[in-house]
């Protein structure tokens, strides 16, 4: 890493000291603030007053979509027993679909957690517009949803989504299986084990080198891709022309 951060210090906007867990935050920005929330609903959808059964829809509309979705495709869909260890339950559901040479979606848990919310609160003196509502930024319990994923380049991750607004998700990716399918694919390493990918170090230096610009730059690329996804889906949930029941059907 410090060759590679001297030869290429001019071009890198930041530097990774290891190749474990990445944790990545996604959100609409169209959906993080008060003002934001407001012109979606009143201006772009004609909906007003904003109250908190119109905020509540919305979860509702996209729980819908995410029970249809793992039903439509044969999902395994559950909540979590207690002291249950999520990764060791899943990897079964992976090692099928590495088996079967598939990607996508392989398995979703549902988990009640704190988030960022937004409540709709009447004012407390009277107001020219009988149906304004104040809305204010929260935090409180609601379901989120870990998609578990295997991606052709980055391998195994876990995509984190709230399911209220404003939909903050979260990506977690493990730095060893990307640098493992791409010695994989490269015919560098055969029958390596994972945990022997501990650290670039252990690589030849060429490739080493090669391995951690190709992290930097399919992190910041491939990335992009997931997040816009799962936007337009979300915001095709949202649009004034859609069906009144999203159609799981619509998306891969």
């Amino acid at each position: 890493m410090e060759t590679f951060t001297k030869l290429f210090a001019s071009l890198l906007a930041f530097v990774y000291h290891c190749f474990d867990r990445i944790v990545i935050q996604g959100y609409i920005p169209l959906l993080t603030r008060p003002a934001h929330i407001v012109h979606f609903f009143r201006d772009v959808h004609g909906i007003y007053p904003i109250t908190k059964q119109v905020l509540a829809k919305r979860t509702h509309e996209y729980q819908q979509w995410v029970e249809a979705f793992a039903r439509n495709h044969r999902i395994p869909i559950q909540w979590p027993e207690k002291g249950m260890k999520k990764e060791d339950y899943v990897r079964p559901f992976c090692a099928s679909m590495e088996r079967r040479k598939r990607f996508g979606v392989y398995f979703i848990f549902k988990s009640l957690e704190q988030g960022p919310t937004f409540r709709s609160l009447s004012p407390k003196y009277p107001t020219d517009d009988p149906d304004y509502r104040i809305l204010q930024r929260n935090r409180s319990r609601y379901t989120h949803y870990y998609f578990y994923i295997r991606d052709e380049v980055l391998g195994p991750m876990v995509m984190c989504a709230g399911s209220f607004l404003p939909f903050q998700t979260t990506y977690y990716i493990n730095g060893h299986h990307f640098i493992a399918g791409e010695l994989s694919a490269s015919s560098a390493v055969s029958n390596r084990s994972m945990k022997d990918l501990v650290s670039s170090e252990q690589l030849p230096p060429p490739r080493a080198l090669a391995v951690t610009f190709r992290t930097l730059r399919t992190t910041a690329i491939l990335l992009n891709p997931y997040v816009a996804a799962d936007s337009r889906r979300r915001r095709s949930i949202f649009a004034s022309r859609s069906r009144a029941t999203p159609n799981a059907s619509e998306f891969p």
